[in-house]
């Protein structure tokens, strides 16, 4: 088997306060670097032999402290950067709301294909399975790769890795901040597997 761990950024300050962020770069906070900080030994006890990790501030921050753990050195990638939401980002979520309750709601509900001139659940799929594709094919068996991405990217993903049917990919959830999910292949070319989803560690 080949494994894949996929870790969302440690907390920012709009994580926080419940502002959207897209693809502007927010470092993490104070809670932020607590939660890397705590997850980084864990993942570092899997051996991994790769860290890749979106260029995005919150991702590299978190990646530092993984990178510190395991002696890695991170290889940036755009690709895994979280959505691209358009005139939403910066917004709070009572603004979206205000400007329009219905289609936040979708939004909310894990339809970012709502968001008037973001990118698509299928544009963010296929840039983030291209990635990891490659990541995974820079390893061999028996080894462990890590990226570090962004909780919608990650949980839109994933299932297309898995393989499922369009009408299930839905029963995901938004990972927690610093949550990872545990993937494993068995053959090059194969759907993963999944072992662990949103996993985090003791507070």
């Amino acid at each position: 088997m080949k494994h894949l761990v996929l870790l969302r950024h440690g907390q920012t300050a709009w994580n926080a306060e419940g502002r959207i962020q897209g693809q502007l770069d927010v470092e993490i906070n104070e809670t932020g670097h607590g939660q890397a900080a705590a997850v980084a030994p864990l993942l570092a006890a899997l051996r991994p032999v790769v860290l890749w990790s979106s260029d995005s501030a919150r991702a590299r921050q978190t990646a530092a402290y993984v990178a510190k753990e395991t002696d890695l050195e991170p290889t940036y990638d755009a690709r895994l950067r979280e959505y691209y939401l358009a005139d939403w980002q910066g917004r709070t979520h009572a603004d979206a709301v205000a400007a329009d309750a219905a289609l936040f709601e979708r939004f909310r509900a894990g339809d970012f294909d709502a968001v008037p001139g973001g990118e698509t659940t299928a544009e963010v799929s296929a840039r983030m399975v291209e990635a990891l594709t490659e990541l995974l094919d820079s390893i061999e068996p028996g080894e462990v790769a890590i990226a570090v991405s962004h909780g919608a990217a990650i949980r839109d993903a994933v299932p297309v890795l898995l393989g499922w049917p369009v009408g299930e990919r839905a029963a995901l959830r938004g990972l927690a901040n610093c949550g990872w999910v545990e993937l494993e292949q068995a053959a090059a070319g194969e759907p993963l597997q999944l072992r662990a989803y949103n996993r985090v560690a003791a507070p």
